[in-house]
């Protein structure tokens, strides 16, 4: 028997397997960015909302997976094999000496190990969200997936370090380059443009913990 929670579980892994977030893959797949959100899994009555057939078709036709595939991803074990641990500290301590070499890849100590979906990028790294600075898209106790592997693209949630120490989640909005033009997760906070020689590194989340 199919069940609703069971279903939105297989999106979720079939997008950490291609490497999106839920928001990413469904942009990837021509939908609107919001179809696969926590929140729109339910109606405003609290019923459950279903994906729709061609949502599937879609995502399954853009990550090249056929319908056996998405099946095995489904159900409260499935996809267990597909899991890794990574290292993850608070996104507040990312900006601290000590943490990344110089292009950006986990190092030192102070880092602790947490579960998750394997994204297929062995430099891969976890963030864990503190505070309300990135409501709605981010809530404290949140971690993200971030991926240094990944090629980025318009629209994509990334973590960005400048040269002068600064850690912070934006997406991206528009790049040249001279600049990038970024999009504040939190409609309360600037949208910055960083000049290209002022970014130190910059990853792509391909997945949250929502």
């Amino acid at each position: 028997m199919l069940r609703h929670k069971d279903i939105w579980s297989g999106i979720d892994r079939l997008a950490a397997r291609a490497g999106y977030s839920a928001s990413g893959l469904a942009r990837r797949a021509g939908l609107d960015a919001t179809s696969f959100n926590i929140s729109k899994r339910v109606n405003p009555q609290s019923k459950p909302r279903w994906p729709t057939t061609e949502s599937v078709s879609k995502i399954l036709d853009i990550t090249h997976t056929t319908l056996a595939d998405f099946v095995a991803l489904i159900g409260p074990n499935a996809g267990a094999a597909h899991g890794r641990s990574y290292p993850v500290i608070g996104l507040a301590k990312a900006g601290k000496s000590g943490f990344f070499d110089d292009a950006g890849y986990p190092a030192g100590t102070g880092w602790r190990d947490i579960e998750g979906p394997d994204i297929g990028d062995d430099s891969a790294y976890a963030l864990e969200i503190k505070g309300n600075s990135m409501r709605p898209a981010f809530r404290p106790g949140d971690v993200v997936i971030v991926s240094p592997a990944a090629a980025i693209r318009r629209g994509d949630r990334v973590i960005v370090k400048t040269v002068d120490g600064e850690v912070m989640a934006k997406e991206i909005v528009r790049r040249t380059k001279r600049q990038f033009e970024l999009r504040s997760v939190n409609a309360d906070h600037a949208d910055p443009i960083i000049a290209t020689e002022d970014v130190a590194w910059m990853h792509r989340i391909v997945w949250a913990s929502q």
